[in-house]
């Protein structure tokens, strides 16, 4: 194979993980500031946590910035802010994949990310003109966020190797965790020690920028790349010859009744549950059960990502190593991982709702059940590609689609059964995650493929040629 080093599918991989780093970043840096948007006697849970746990005080007593403007928003209304983005995010998945079919994904990921960047620069501006147009613009920044992922797997079904397939889509992928893990981290201090508007105006400035380089860096496909070496354009090509179909209308019939696509949609429905209810409230469990301050919390809220972002990196080597060395078979992987990646998070997320206010515990017990999560990368994850490199775009707007339902009513939901704060309520919310993922690993271990599909290869002849 063609060396990795400087190679143009190497560069494409950490390109777009800059990208995805910023895409997360922007979408959970609401998640932080909101904590100092709101004014603190708006959600009155003050007066029910203080008999759960002792109070951390943190031992750091910095005069903290109080100019940012504060909004009175009750539970429920943080919780439509909260979810406002999932609203459009998940009207682009499938509109995204297939676009990305026609013009290619890399116009699509760019003004995708262009897009929510700048709409990102506006937030502030919108709090201030009302909880409605706050709403409207985080539903916005989801319609951008929403054809990157369909418009990423589309660009990879003719980038990547099919024996490296895991690495590549895992480097690329593993930025969103990245950019979890530093943007919790980092808003809170911008929160702390400048004011919240910051965190919307630094976040949305780097988007911008990235979006110049990755215009200007990036092409669709290896034929039509500036600077790739002859060989490296030849290898792609010719590993992908027998897998790309060359008929020009997407068969949705056969796609939408096959049973492996449908292993995938559980399989990421189940998944995301556990995702985003931890993603968009364990900065608040943290507050109002363990009782951190903003600070210890944006640290500690970042570990189980940390974890994730090194599982994902590290899983996507062995799996391509199990593939292309011991000759595992790619659905014997895709399925072991996903088992590991889905059962593991269930157990400890269960585990952390019991141990009371041992927050250590709590925050290890996090971590390794986030951390776990990353197997499914190189599990259902990349299976689109598996089963339909040709369609991979649209498949992963397909099965996005269902798991972006969980961001909108996961948090929702927990919301509404944590009014009280109370260690049971939340004990509840970690069963129903718990069991959701179960239940995904199980299905798609009895379903998924590892073959291209008969529905996907229609004609084999060179791919565009």
């Amino acid at each position: 194979s063609v060396p990795a080093c400087c190679s143009a599918r190497y560069n494409l991989a950490l390109l777009a993980c800059f990208g995805f780093f910023l895409l997360y970043a922007l979408r959970v840096n609401l998640s932080v500031a909101l904590v100092d948007m709101v004014e603190p006697n708006a959600s009155l849970a003050k007066n029910v946590t203080s008999n759960v746990c002792p109070e951390h005080s943190s031992t750091i007593n910095v005069p903290r910035n109080t100019t940012g403007e504060k909004y009175s928003w009750d539970a429920d209304t943080q919780g439509w802010i909260l979810g406002s983005f999932f609203y459009g995010y998940i009207i682009t998945q499938i509109p995204g994949g297939y676009l990305a079919s026609k013009i290619g994904g890399k116009m699509l990921l760019g003004f995708g990310i262009f897009g929510t960047s700048v709409f990102t620069l506006l937030t502030p501006l919108a709090a201030n003109l009302g909880v409605g147009y706050l709403i409207a613009v985080r539903a916005l920044e989801g319609l951008g966020e929403g054809v990157t992922f369909p418009a990423m797997h589309s660009m990879w079904s003719s980038w990547a190797p099919p024996l490296e397939r895991s690495k590549l889509l895992s480097i690329s992928y593993a930025g969103a965790q990245l950019g979890t893990v530093v943007s919790l981290p980092l808003s809170g201090l911008i929160c702390y020690y400048m004011n919240w508007v910051y965190v919307f105006y630094i976040f949305g400035a780097l988007g911008v920028l990235w979006w110049f380089f990755w215009m200007w860096l990036v092409s669709d496909t290896p034929e039509t790349h500036r600077s790739i070496s002859h060989a490296e354009r030849e290898y792609i090509l010719s590993s992908l010859k027998d897998q790309l179909s060359t008929q020009k209308s997407v068969p949705w019939r056969p796609m939408l009744e096959s049973l492996p696509l449908w292993a995938i949609v559980v399989a990421h429905f189940s998944y995301n549950w556990t995702f985003y209810t931890l993603l968009t409230l364990l900065p608040t469990y943290m507050k109002e059960i363990l009782r951190f301050d903003a600070q210890e919390n944006g640290f500690l809220s970042a570990l189980p990502y940390f974890g994730c972002w090194l599982c994902i990196i590290l899983s996507g080597q062995i799996a391509d190593y199990l593939r292309e060395k011991q000759n595992f078979s790619t659905v014997c992987v895709r399925k072991c991982f996903t088992l590991i990646g889905m059962i593991g998070p269930a157990v400890f997320l269960v585990a952390a709702g019991f141990i009371g206010c041992n927050y250590a515990l709590a925050v290890a017990f996090v971590t390794i059940s986030t951390t776990l999560g990353g197997f499914c990368t190189s599990g259902y994850s990349i299976n689109h590609l598996d089963i339909a490199p040709s369609y991979a775009g649209i498949l992963l707007g397909i099965t996005n689609s269902f798991a972006t339902i969980p961001g909108m009513v996961g948090p929702v939901i927990a919301k509404n059964l944590t009014h009280n704060n109370t260690v049971g309520e939340w004990q509840m919310v970690f069963y129903i995650a718990a069991s959701i993922n179960l239940f995904g690993a199980i299905f798609f271990a009895l379903f998924a493929s590892g073959e291209v599909q008969d529905w996907a290869v229609s004609g084999y002849h060179l791919h565009r040629n």
